[in-house]
């Protein structure tokens, strides 16, 4: 019998999937997404952030009813990461740098682009189908049987994922466990860990702050929070005032905190270090890396990398006579060929497809966009030089949550885009299976309303910027002439159909995914479709949130559905 065809009650269904055994990995997804904040319910969501505390009671209350105490997560060897922007990467190159130090690694992120089986990595690859049903009906089900006795309550979608990984991470015996903070550090879910063996703040900005504050002093605070005492931690250069309140964190908890020094002070004999992440801003991440692993090897025992000799900054010395920076050494073998080989999709990644080149940067915050942008002008600019003929440039945008769409589309104008195409994070307009990317969080409405508000920003900027004068900057200071070229903005409904758009069929893989999906195209858009068509090259920048990075992904590339 076919248990999917017939109507159930929900609770009696879940306890069936949750006894049989038989479910496979899209029930496990569709029935974690049960756990996902009604977008009805996210206000009530926001008062109760009013008592952080008891969220990390709450947290250590779940994790003990899946059978697990915190002391038993000292058995992961931690490292613990936070900062606003570039966490991720850094996360990315230190896991990269540890296995290849022969060392068996779990890695645990957010958000996932295509399928949430990317949040738990182990040795760099998301956990398979088959152990991520077998844990997650494991955790589920010991959640399931005890919530009665517990007011029938059920962990919110990232704590159960965040249990689920330490879950998983202990039972395949990782030798370590690389750990993201999902949203600030404090009071996050995360930080329910007692003794990682290091803690890491990377770049911070402002973002997220109805929950972490609407300063980046209280962000700081938040951030450090994740310090512990008597366990070593690394920031890297940060403006004065944030870097203030991280060492009175850090002071105040009784942890040691440096300073991370200057990509270049690692490169001996002058060589620079190669980055398997694009961008200048990925050297920051990189020099905090190398900083977390030196530690957590010497802890473990491994000392294969040589100090350098003192340069012009000793290797204690006080940053503004206050906080110690940390020396540099020369990188092992094994460092070497982590940095280089690191990945993180969505993260200044490019895809070429034929006559379509993709730039995809899941930058939603306003440093991150400067940092995009830079990118971007750089590698596009190279890449025209060898295009044969016209290019046509094109904005992929789109932005969610409480962030200022506009303040990121102004950074993004002077790249003289000839189109800028706005869409919701939803993948297809035809109804898929693709339950990992369901989100209940907002509505359809509210998701194409935002849209329609950031063509009308866009037109405005652009109608600025070409009133202004010859010439915008960007805030670094870099000139870009403005009104060169006239910007046709468009809006669809789907992923699939703005990237159908921009392809005009010259995308194969693109074209041979569900050619039975119907793609609507709104009124005049085919004829604006002849520059395209006519075009050398096309050159697509997807920006302003990591969903749209993924619902891209999913698309044109094959492997992440696989």
């Amino acid at each position: 019998m076919n248990s999917f065809t017939i109507v159930y009650d929900a609770s009696i269904k879940l306890r069936f999937l949750i006894s049989s055994r038989l479910s496979s990995s899209q029930d496990a997804v569709c029935t974690l997404n049960t756990l996902q904040t009604n977008a009805s319910l996210l206000d009530q969501v926001k008062r109760e952030r009013g008592q952080p505390q008891m969220q990390l009671q709450a947290m250590r209350s779940f994790l003990q009813r899946t059978g697990l105490m915190v002391e038993d997560l000292d058995q992961l060897n931690i490292i613990h990461v936070t900062g606003t922007k570039g966490k991720g990467s850094t996360c990315a190159f230190t896991e990269r740098i540890l296995r290849n130090s022969g060392l068996r690694t779990g890695f645990y992120s957010s958000p996932h682009l295509v399928q949430v089986r990317e949040r738990i990595r182990i040795n760099g690859k998301p956990i398979s189908k088959e152990l991520f049903t077998k844990y997650f009906w494991q955790v589920y089900g010991r959640l399931d049987e005890t919530k009665e006795s517990h007011y029938g309550t059920m962990p919110a979608y990232f704590r159960f994922l965040t249990i689920l990984a330490f879950h998983v991470f202990l039972q395949e015996k990782v030798d370590l466990a690389v750990i993201e903070v999902g949203i600030g550090g404090a009071y996050d879910c995360t930080n329910i860990i007692r003794s990682p063996w290091v803690c890491g703040v990377s770049s911070l900005g402002i973002d997220h702050t109805s929950i972490l504050g609407d300063t980046i002093e209280k962000i700081a605070w938040q951030k450090g929070g994740i310090f512990k005492p008597g366990v070593p931690a690394f920031t890297v250069k940060q403006p004065e005032s944030p870097m203030t309140v991280l060492m009175e964190r850090a002071k105040e908890i009784g942890c040691e905190l440096h300073v991370c020094p200057e990509l270049e002070e690692y490169e001996f004999k002058g060589e620079r270090l190669k980055l398997g992440l694009a961008g200048e801003h990925q050297r920051s991440n990189a020099t905090l890396a190398l900083q977390l692993c030196r530690s957590w090897l010497q802890r473990r025992g491994f000392y294969d990398f040589i100090s350098l000799p003192e340069k012009d900054v000793a290797p204690h010395m006080l940053l503004n006579n206050r906080l110690p920076q940390a020396s540099a050494f020369q990188p092992s073998s094994a460092m070497l060929e982590g940095l280089q080989n690191a990945e993180w999709a969505g993260r200044t990644q490019t895809l070429r497809r034929g006559h379509v080149t993709y730039y995809l940067d899941g930058a939603h915050t306003t440093r991150s966009m400067l940092a995009c942008v830079h990118w971007f002008r750089e590698t596009a600019a190279r890449d025209e030089k060898t295009a044969g003929g016209p290019v046509v440039r094109v904005l992929l945008f789109n932005a969610t949550g409480e962030r200022d769409s506009a303040a990121l589309l102004k950074l993004l104008v002077p790249c003289q885009f000839d189109f800028a195409v706005f869409c919701p994070n939803i993948t297809e307009a035809v109804p898929s299976n693709n339950a990992d990317q369901e989100n209940f969080n907002v509505t359809v409405e509210n998701m194409l309303t935002r849209c329609l508000d950031n063509q009308k920003s866009w037109r405005q900027l652009s109608e600025q910027g070409s009133c202004s004068g010859a010439e915008l900057r960007i805030p670094s200071g870099l000139p870009l002439v403005a009104g060169q070229r006239r910007t046709d903005t468009l809006v669809f409904p789907c992923i699939l159909s703005a990237l159908r758009w921009i392809c005009q069929s010259r995308d194969s893989v693109l074209d041979c995914t569900d050619k039975l999906a119907s793609s609507p195209v709104q009124p005049g858009a085919m004829t604006k479709a002849e520059k395209l068509r006519e075009a050398t090259a096309i050159h697509v920048l997807v920006t302003g949130s990591l969903h749209l990075v993924g619902g891209v992904l999913k698309h044109i590339d094959p492997s992440f559905s696989s």
